[in-house]
């Protein structure tokens, strides 16, 4: 199996039928310039379930949260730039202030929404929990600096033991971090990452990294 976004695409064209797929797939896969992808077993789909559909709750919470704050600032009762964080306890705030009979039902209808949503998360938490009982890649992930109970399990889930991986560079490439180069003759030039990679990884990678240095400030010359 290959990823159809590094397939190459010549410019302009825009004809796309199975038969012209079909033959330009037979021509790359001759020519040797097709690579293959690793296709996660079923288990291991199942164990991801758990921390994405956490994140995809988490993602959801916050916009009702957001929602929430705007309802607020639209009738009044707080100001754009407040800086207080939206919580039970600001909601019950809100709503002894209430304009009207509807900002009330409308608040409230997001609020339930919002603790079901937590609710949820407070489950699938749980089974994390049991799954990392349960896991031996468990102790290896936690002896890395700046690495929680959530992020040990993110990590886990998608990468395994790292079995899949080759070498370094292959991991590297995966997470995303690697710099972009810009280079032609003797002009060498450096970017930013890539970001073309797991970006779940790549973003626990990176908050670990600013944990891991307000903890010990001697890695910042590593980091």
């Amino acid at each position: 199996m290959v990823n159809p976004g590094s397939m190459e695409v010549a410019i302009h064209n825009r004809v796309k039928t199975d038969k012209r797929d079909a033959l330009k797939i037979a021509t790359l896969n001759r020519a040797g310039r097709l690579k293959g992808i690793r296709v996660p077993t079923p288990q291991q789909e199942q164990q991801r379930l758990l921390t994405r559909t956490r994140q995809q709750l988490v993602e959801d919470r916050s916009a009702i949260k957001n929602k929430i704050r705007m309802k607020c600032h639209q009738m009044g009762l707080i100001d754009s730039d407040d800086p207080r964080e939206m919580s039970h306890k600001f909601v019950s705030q809100m709503l002894s202030r209430t304009p009207s009979p509807e900002f009330t039902l409308v608040i409230e209808a997001y609020w339930q929404v919002w603790k079901s949503i937590e609710t949820q998360i407070k489950k699938i938490e749980q089974k994390l929990n049991e799954q990392a009982q349960n896991d031996p890649n468990e102790t290896i992930y936690r002896s890395a600096p700046g690495i929680g109970p959530l992020s040990d399990r993110i990590l886990s889930n998608e990468l395994g033991d790292l079995t899949q991986f080759s070498n370094e560079r292959q991991l590297f490439s995966y997470t995303g971090l690697t710099p972009s180069e810009f280079s032609s003759g003797d002009s060498i030039r450096k970017g930013h990452i890539t970001r073309q990679g797991n970006k779940r990884v790549r973003y626990i990678l990176n908050q670990a990294a600013w944990r891991a240095i307000k903890k010990d400030r001697e890695r910042t010359r590593v980091f």
